[in-house]
């Protein structure tokens, strides 16, 4: 089953080119990492395959529905680069990853056993148990990265979409999550995640699309790491800039 699908997807900002007659489908099942350099369009594809960032041309299906006609999107956890955690009502760690339960959950109903076991299964899933009353505010940006990944995982999504989960984040956080990961691969969960570099995560990779100048340029085995990439002991810990980005599937505002 084609659980994501892209059609001559073309998107244009600001009289740019962002994407150019991209062709691309994701079926059930597999581990895909969206790769290419800054810029490439990687993380614009994401959010383009999921109706988040519209298409100026071609058309986008999520489990063969346009994105706008999608009602099922406790079917989907989608994990941003970043979690903003401005002004406002600090937000406990337990709440943020509870929010993953909404899709999920009738307006009347109450949070019932279920939802409170798979809060507390996706914490445990990303060693955050302990810090689930702590503001998101007090974390570190890879533990405040590992609040959002356990949001997706409280959700039990059929799809997963990751946008740079290991930017920026040391390497402790990379080989949990790279665990946590390849537990739900294994599971039969669908996994497209957008990748400067594969790290910890290659060994669990079954697929590589590297995108280069809003094109896609391989489809195929992940390609291998090179240059300073491929000496022992790099840990692929790499800045990126933010942009401020607001979607229907966070419930957060949130920065990619």
């Amino acid at each position: 089953m084609n659980v994501l699908e892209m059609k001559a997807g073309g998107l244009v900002i600001d009289r740019r080119p962002i994407l150019r007659g991209v062709d691309l489908t994701v079926c059930a099942g597999e581990f895909v990492a969206i790769m290419g350099a800054n810029g490439s369009g990687k993380s614009t594809l994401v959010r383009a395959l999921l109706g988040l960032t519209p298409l100026s041309s071609g058309q986008t299906l999520l489990y063969g529905r346009p994105p706008a006609k999608f009602r099922e999107w406790w079917r989907v956890g989608y994990v941003p680069q970043r979690l903003a955690v401005g002004g406002g009502v600090p937000a406990t760690v337990h709440e943020v990853v509870s929010s993953g339960r909404i899709a999920r959950q009738s307006r009347l109903r109450r949070t019932s056993a279920a939802d409170k076991a798979a809060v507390a299964r996706a914490l445990a899933a990303v060693d955050l148990s302990g810090r689930a009353a702590d503001p998101v505010q007090s974390l570190s940006g890879g533990q405040q990265q590992r609040v959002l990944i356990a949001r997706a995982l409280a959700g039990e999504p059929d799809l997963f979409v990751m946008d740079e989960p290991t930017a920026g984040v040391d390497a402790e956080s990379q080989q949990l999550l790279a665990g946590t990961l390849a537990e739900q691969a294994a599971a039969g969960r669908t996994v497209v995640l957008v990748a400067h570099e594969l790290g910890p995560l290659e060994p669990v990779i079954t697929r590589g699309v590297v995108v280069r100048d809003g094109l896609i340029e391989h489809d195929g085995r992940p390609p291998q790491p090179e240059g300073e990439c491929a000496k022992p002991g790099h840990e692929h810990v790499h800045p990126h800039a933010e942009e401020a980005v607001a979607g229907p599937l966070t419930g957060l505002r949130v920065k990619p």
